[in-house]
C-alpha cells in the first residue's frame, strides 16, 4: 500500500510560517512584527542602520544586564539586542545570539566586524539552533548533512542518532553556563508541544543565581483554536501568545523562583476578537536548589503587608521569627528578596555537615531561645531607673 502525502496551500505549519515571514523581514522592514519599543539611543549609535531597520520585538530585556555577564539572547534575529548587550556587559562579559533563521542568522554576522570595531572588542557569537533545543548545533549537523544527505528511512534513523550525539558531544549551549537569559518577542513563536521544553532548556543553561529576563507578547484570555490555525496571525505574534498568568506559570514549572512582572503594557498591542494582546516583560532567578536542611536560622517578613507566601508555599507574618532551611535562609536575602526579610542567626550555629533535614511544610516559628545573640539580659530592679530617652 501506497501513501502519498500531500502538501495543501492552505495548511501551513507555524515553523514553516515563522521561518518565511521572518526570512523576508530580514530582507526588507515589516512594521506589523514588532511593538514601538524606547531603547538608549546612546546604546544604538554602533549599531548598523540595516539592522535597526529590521529589527522586531515588543520590549527591552537588555535593562536588566550587567557588566560581566554571559548573556544568552534567545531569537536573536539581525542581532540589535546583542549588540546593545555588547556594550552593557563590557569586554569582561559575553553574548551569545542563537536563531534558526538563516537570513537573519546572515544579517547580524555581516555586521560583527563593524560592530566590533566601533566598539573596540568582539564579544559576540551567534550560532543556529532552535531555542527550544539548545544542546543542537544546526551548523555543526549541517556540515554532517553535506556529507551524509538522508534520502531513506534509513538514514533518518541515522540522523538522529547523529543528532543526539551532537548533544551530547558538542553542546550548542553548555549547562549552567550562561548569567543572563534574554528574549525579546520569541518564545510565543515556539509550537505549543515544545514550549516545556524551552523552559526546561533556559534553566538548564543558566548558572545557579542566574536570571531570565524575558519580553513578550500575552494574552487576557486563551487564544481559540481557530486563531491557533491562522498561520499569519501565528507568525505575527498573536496566535501563540500566552494567557498573562499561564507566561508566570511556565517559569515556575521549570523551577525558576521569584518571578516578577517588571514591565507590562497598559494599553494593548493588538485586540483581536475581543481578546487583548499586550506586551510583558517578565524577570525570573535559578537557585533553590538542594536539600533542606536545619540550622536553626530565622526570618522576619518586614512588611508592608500582614503576611506573605513565597514560590515553595513557606508563609511569613510580619514580625514573626519564622523558622526556615539553611536554603530558604540564604534564597531570601538574595536577588529580588533581600530588602524583604530580617535574617535571625542562630544562637549556637550547626555546621553544615551535621545539619538534620528540615521540613519546609510544618510553617513552624523559631523559639526566640534558639536565636538570641549571647548576651545576658539584666532586670529592672538590678539597673534602676531608665537612662533617658537615649536607651528607650
Amino acid at each position: 500500500m501506497s501513501i502519498e502525502i500531500e502538501t495543501h496551500r492552505n495548511v501551513v505549519a507555524p515553523e514553516v510560517s515563522v521561518r518565511e515571514r521572518y526570512s523576508k523581514g530580514a530582507r526588507q522592514r515589516e512594521e506589523s512584527l514588532c511593538c514601538p519599543v524606547a531603547y538608549d539611543r546612546h546604546l544604538l549609535e554602533i549599531i548598523p542602520d540595516e539592522i535597526l531597520e529590521r529589527d522586531y520585538g515588543c520590549g527591552d530585556p537588555s535593562r536588566y544586564v550587567r557588566p560581566g555577564d554571559t548573556v544568552l539572547d534567545l531569537g536573536s534575529g539581525g542581532g540589535k539586542l546583542c549588540y546593545i548587550a555588547a556594550q552593557l556587559v563590557g569586554r569582561d562579559g559575553k553574548v551569545i545570539g542563537v536563531d534558526c533563521n538563516a537570513e537573519m542568522l546572515s544579517l547580524a554576522r555581516r555586521h560583527q566586524p563593524t560592530v566590533a570595531k566601533r566598539l573596540g572588542f568582539d564579544n559576540v557569537s551567534f550560532r543556529s539552533g532552535m531555542i527550544q533545543d539548545l544542546r543542537l548545533d544546526l551548523d555543526l549537523l549541517e556540515k554532517h548533512l553535506a556529507h551524509h544527505p538522508v534520502a531513506s528511512r534509513a538514514g533518518w534513523l541515522e540522523l538522529r542518532a547523529v543528532e543526539d550525539r551532537l548533544r551530547a558531544e558538542h553542546p550548542m549551549i553548555a549547562e549552567s553556563s550562561v548569567d543572563c537569559v534574554l528574549s525579546n518577542c520569541v518564545l510565543n513563536l515556539v509550537r505549543h508541544g515544545d514550549r516545556e521544553q524551552l523552559f526546561g532548556e533556559v534553566f538548564r543553561v543558566l548558572r545557579r543565581d542566574g536570571r531570565a529576563v524575558i519580553s513578550d507578547i500575552v494574552c487576557d484570555e486563551e487564544v481559540p483554536a481557530h486563531l491557533q490555525r491562522d498561520p499569519e496571525l501565528w507568525s505575527g505574534c498573536i496566535s501563540g501568545a500566552f494567557r498573562e498568568d499561564r507566561f508566570l506559570e511556565a517559569f515556575e514549572q521549570a523551577g525558576f523562583h521569584g518571578l516578577e512582572i517588571v514591565e507590562r503594557q497598559a494599553e494593548p498591542w493588538r485586540v483581536v476578537e475581543g481578546i487583548e494582546f499586550r506586551s510583558m516583560t517578565v524577570m525570573a532567578h535559578k537557585g533553590k536548589l538542594g536539600p533542606c536542611l536545619e540550622r536553626k536560622q530565622g526570618l522576619i517578613y518586614r512588611g508592608p503587608f500582614s503576611r506573605v507566601e513565597d514560590d515553595d508555599g513557606h508563609v511569613f507574618h510580619r514580625g514573626r521569627r519564622t523558622a526556615v532551611c539553611d536554603k530558604t535562609f540564604h534564597l531570601l536575602q538574595r536577588e529580588p528578596y533581600e530588602e524583604l526579610f530580617e535574617p535571625i542567626e542562630p544562637a549556637d550555629v550547626v555546621p553544615l555537615d551535621e545539619a538534620l533535614p528540615f521540613d519546609c511544610k510544618r510553617g513552624a516559628l523559631r523559639d526566640p531561645s534558639e536565636t538570641r545573640t549571647g548576651m545576658v539580659s539584666t532586670s529592672r530592679e538590678e539597673t534602676g531607673d531608665c537612662c533617658g530617652p537615649a536607651c528607650c
